[in-house]
């Protein structure tokens, strides 16, 4: 199959259907289909919630980032909470809606890759957690682990990419440091991404 990129054009309408994010373009819609009638017959147009942060919804191209595209790879923008996943031929590409780190101080970029993976992580707090809360302790997997079902560990320490069981984070500004999502899209990332799988975090 051709390695060659998928065009820009092809890219950013996956993007959108992927990310479920239609109502991103009802602005630019509603000005072709209702530019000649008059404004008081006009639908009014309900922008996306910003707490779920699809009003920041950017695309993103691997050639904007590496020479090649010769190994699965995945880039996390943390600006639009978003997770982008392409296989090592190009012809697979999704976008997983993620949480992303609670504050700037917790948020770590720049190149890494997967270094390890784990159905039914048990999980840890880390120091500075505890030091926040100290009745944290760790937790063995279950259905309230914090990591969800699967985990990928980064060659950073610490840093993760996992699923979730609240469904609240999705979207927002809510972890210590990892990437996290849906546990359904976890599974799906988990089986798609092998041990040395190129990561980036924006």
């Amino acid at each position: 199959m051709s390695s060659s990129p998928l065009p820009p054009s092809v890219l950013t309408r996956r993007a959108a259907l992927a990310f479920g994010s239609v109502a991103l373009f009802a602005p630019a819609l509603a000005r072709a289909d209702t530019q000649d009638i008059p404004m008081a017959q006009q639908p009014a147009i309900v922008p996306p919630p910003e707490r779920r942060n699809m009003a920041s919804y950017r695309a993103i191209y691997w050639q904007d980032h590496y020479d090649a595209l010769t190994e699965v790879t995945l880039i996390a923008d943390t600006q639009s909470r978003v997770l982008h996943y392409w296989s090592a031929d190009g012809s697979d590409y999704r976008v997983y809606p993620t949480s992303v780190p609670i504050s700037e101080d917790m948020t770590k970029r720049g190149y890494t890759h997967i270094v390890r993976k784990k159905i039914g992580p048990s999980w840890t707090p880390t120091p500075s957690m505890i030091a926040k809360d100290p009745s944290l302790k760790p937790m063995a997997a279950g259905p309230d682990n914090p990591l969800g079902t699967h985990a990928m560990y980064l060659s950073w320490p610490a840093y993760i990419i996992h699923g979730t069981h609240d469904t609240r984070k999705i979207g927002r500004r809510s972890s210590s440091g990892c990437i996290g999502t849906f546990n359904q899209k976890i599974a799906e990332l988990y089986e798609l991404c092998p041990v040395g799988t190129r990561v980036k975090v924006l």
